[in-house]
């Protein structure tokens, strides 16, 4: 089917990796139990977004470069590993009135989407995960060019989309009443903000193999 081989496998695969926390997912839960269910999808949305420019990025062969460079693989893991760094300083610093839902405004809920994409583009394993994963499933005779990398990318941000908005619903609603007690609402503000910094260090340490 369009240059893809053990689709079936391929959708399961792909449910099964999507549910296995990571990165991603502890970026979406501190944001939804701190933000509300809001910040936990638009996060979701905007990790979805980085992904799909990820999925054209290694269609086209660009995220090979990834795979063979030391040192832009290196670049782009210090600049992901800071950003994220600096939104767990800015979650632990900021005052709790900026992490109520209710208050928020739309211009801050569109920042939390491109903060989402932006720490999933930032990502280098991200990058190589597309390129090691998706060629698994396409035919060695494939004649339709870029096609079965971007319809094998668009299933697995589908299923992804489908896990962490619902990750993100069930963990707001779940400490809905905890984000109405501030001092609550602070450590749990604080709690994301350690969470970040976790992702960024942990994404620091992060090795490519050649």
């Amino acid at each position: 089917m369009f240059g893809i081989e053990n689709y079936v496998l391929f959708l399961l695969s792909g449910i099964i990796l999507n549910i296995t926390p990571g990165s991603d997912t502890m970026y979406i839960l501190g944001r939804s139990i701190s933000q509300g269910s809001k910040a936990g999808i638009m996060s979701a949305m905007g990790i979805s977004s980085g992904s799909i420019i990820h999925t054209l990025l290694a269609s086209f062969g660009l995220s090979v470069i990834l795979a063979k460079s030391i040192i832009a693989f290196n670049i782009l893991k210090y600049v992901g590993a800071a950003y994220l760094i600096y939104l767990g300083i800015k979650a632990i610093l900021s005052s709790s009135d900026t992490f109520i839902l209710n208050e928020a405004k739309i211009n801050n809920m569109s920042t939390i989407y491109f903060q989402g994409m932006l720490t999933n583009l930032l990502n280098p394993k991200v990058a190589l995960f597309f390129i090691a994963f998706l060629p698994q499933f396409v035919s060695a005779n494939n004649n339709y060019g870029s096609l079965p990398f971007l319809l094998l990318g668009i299933t697995f941000i589908t299923t992804g989309t489908i896990w962490c908005i619902m990750l993100a619903i069930c963990s707001a609603s779940a400490t809905e009443k905890l984000r109405d007690n501030k001092k609550l609402l602070t450590l749990m503000k604080r709690c994301a903000g350690i969470i970040f910094i976790g992702l960024g260090l942990k994404l620091f340490s992060t090795k490519v193999a050649h």
